[in-house]
């Protein structure tokens, strides 16, 4: 079993498997989270089926931190290394549709994993991350644009507004 760093490598197939079964997650089509930790066991120098989980949940995080989809089913984990916020970036750079697709309505009906039942600290009524989330999610709000990303989402709302007003 491999205990050291993931190396750059291996977050590149655990990154490229999560974002497979995001895809398909969000096409509500069913998939089996089991099997593909299984799959991805002898690719990541045989690292452990709980190791991998636990690196899903760190996507989840990093995700969540840029304010992305993310697998309901992984739980966001922040105490995750910056390399693997790199592996999503590079991902993500290979991938450039990803960030451009429309948001998808999942299927009411659809086929998919049960929701997990909240096991955690009762809500609150702010909506600040946990204090030990805030400083990963900042750290990784200042490696991509997030704010420039929203002013074109807006600019792209209003041009299809004003567009529609045209016709």
């Amino acid at each position: 079993m491999s205990n050291g760093p993931w190396t750059d490598a291996e977050n590149d197939l655990i990154v490229a498997d999560y974002f497979a079964m995001l895809a398909e997650d969000m096409e509500g089509r069913p998939y089996n989270k089991a099997q593909h930790r299984r799959s991805l066991m002898p690719l990541l120098r045989s690292r452990t089926e709980g190791s991998i989980e636990f690196k899903h949940q760190n996507i989840s995080a990093v995700l969540k931190g840029l304010g992305e989809d993310w697998i309901r089913g992984y739980k966001p984990a922040f105490n995750f290394q910056m390399t693997l916020v790199d592996a999503v970036a590079r991902w993500l750079a290979r991938n450039p549709a990803w960030l451009g697709r429309m948001p998808s309505s999942r299927p009411a009906n659809g086929l998919r994993e049960a929701a997990q039942i909240w096991i955690g600290p009762s809500p609150t009524m702010s909506n600040q991350p946990p204090p030990q989330e805030l400083e990963q999610m900042l750290h990784v709000a200042r490696k991509f644009d997030v704010a420039g990303r929203d002013e074109r989402n807006r600019a792209l709302g209003r041009a299809g507004e004003e567009r529609v007003l045209v016709h």
